[in-house]
């Protein structure tokens, strides 16, 4: 028998305000600029506008599909293996996690060493969560992604390091150095989002050496550690012979200190199926487990499965990715050359060559001129992203959705939700929407 329809609109709708307990947090914690970016232009493709979206960190199912064998894995899993996993993961996927660890990358750890969770989100909570306490330090440089909010949400006293083009955006040791003293995590990502860019071993061997001596100091006082969360989650996604380095190769002892984010989101372009693991001193690892134990955070058993076929799959990840690379690479060359082009045509624009991830860095100096449509001048990133959009088609996020407060005209283009024909029909409408402004010029000369 069906209930009576009871409409609870108008007592449900309410607007927010500490008037209506709500935590500090929740009042204070601001939103992805990323995603809310993403809603804008979903929701001009929905009224039938033509958008070249290279915004939100994805890869559309049309332009990039899985792996076969973690398609039909999953398949298969789905008939026996839906019920609740380990909760630090299921043995057969840690273990294949170990082996591919030490088969790839030539590092060689415990299975203790090896946390499962629901993508790298979870992991990087569970390790803020699990080291940082209120009113301790983070150190991040910007562009990055997120640690702004984690920091938010664990109480703890952010450090941003503004870097530049001229690092490729990438921390030095001597960025770095003045502000490790008294922090107690520090969080690197290589391959790079926002930047698309790798870190130099000179600078990497630099920063490890940072926090080895800061530790070493700290262990003859019995301080707590400071350890390095490294975001690995893009190095199998690299071009042109970028030398992709581990904290650990380049300074073994780095072990004790150092936490691996990865998964197979990006390189698998698995980004809804949500496996991610973390790898790390075993101590910290075991934590992370009771951590996240609370939070339900594991991935599902299914996908865990079909992730430890896939891992062990050798020789189909290498055909996988002979593929999968290949495109991404040609639809970040494309985007590079095209706006290295219209540097060259004289306009003041330019990118930094795709070394990594999904991503390129692109500059558009458009500072000052005049909107043709509305006269209005430009003086803002989020003003020209709105022109850009709105003229051109063009969906980029600018670097201030990564931290980098600066105006400086830099944007991310991502490139896993597009398609070759959306990378070469960019370009030329670009060009018509930067030679259109008027006042200051966009071109040099």
């Amino acid at each position: 028998m069906s209930r009576p329809i009871i409409d609870a609109t108008p007592h449900a709708t309410q607007k927010a305000g500490k008037a209506r307990g709500h935590a500090v947090l929740a009042e204070t914690l601001v939103g992805s600029r990323i995603l809310e970016i993403a809603a804008e232009i979903r929701e001009l493709k929905a009224k039938g506008s033509k958008v070249c979206d290279l915004t939100v960190g994805d890869f559309a199912p049309t332009e990039f599909q899985i792996p076969e064998v973690l398609r039909e894995g999953i398949r298969g899993a789905l008939t026996n293996q839906t019920n609740y996993p380990p909760s630090d993961g299921m043995p057969e996927l840690r273990g294949a996690i170990q082996k591919f660890y030490e088969t790839r990358l030539g590092l060689k750890y415990p299975v203790e060493s090896i946390l499962v969770a629901s993508g790298a989100r979870p992991v990087l909570f569970g390790a803020y969560g699990t080291l940082v306490d209120p009113g301790e330090t983070v150190v991040f440089p910007v562009p990055s992604w997120n640690n702004d909010a984690y920091s938010t949400m664990f109480k703890a006293q952010a450090v941003t390091i503004p870097t530049s083009a001229k690092s490729r955006f990438m921390p030095t040791a001597a960025d770095l150095a003045p502000h490790l003293g008294k922090a107690k995590l520090l969080v690197i990502n290589s391959p790079l989002n926002p930047a698309g860019t790798v870190i130099r071993r000179e600078d990497l061997e630099g920063i490890c050496k940072l926090v080895l001596d800061e530790n070493r100091q700290r262990a003859a006082s019995g301080k707590a550690p400071l350890y390095l969360i490294y975001d690995f989650i893009y190095w199998m996604l690299s071009f042109h012979g970028a030398e992709v380095l581990t904290p650990v190769e380049v300074a073994p002892e780095m072990a004790a200190y150092t936490i691996f984010v990865d998964g197979i989101s990006k390189a698998f372009a698995a980004t809804g199926l949500r496996v991610g693991w973390c790898v790390g001193p075993t101590d910290v690892i075991a934590r992370m487990k009771t951590y996240l134990g609370h939070v339900g955070a594991w991935a599902p058993r299914p996908e865990q499965v079909a992730t430890a076929a896939l891992l062990k799959d050798g020789a189909g990840i290498d055909a996988y990715h002979k593929t999968m690379i290949a495109e991404v690479e040609w639809r970040l060359q494309t985007l590079y050359a095209g706006i290295s082009q219209l540097q060259k045509e004289g306009f003041d624009v330019e990118a930094i060559p795709p070394q990594g991830a999904i991503y390129l860095s692109a500059r558009f100096g458009l500072f000052g001129a005049k909107r043709p449509d509305t006269g209005a001048v430009i003086r803002t990133n989020q003003d020209i992203r709105k022109y850009l959009l709105e003229a051109a088609g063009f969906a980029a996020v600018p670097f201030q959705a990564f931290g980098l407060e600066e105006e400086n005209g830099w944007f991310r283009l991502s490139v896993g939700a597009v398609s070759r024909k959306d990378c070469e029909e960019i370009i030329p409408k670009l060009r018509s929407a930067i030679s259109a402004l008027s006042g200051k010029k966009a071109a040099n000369g």
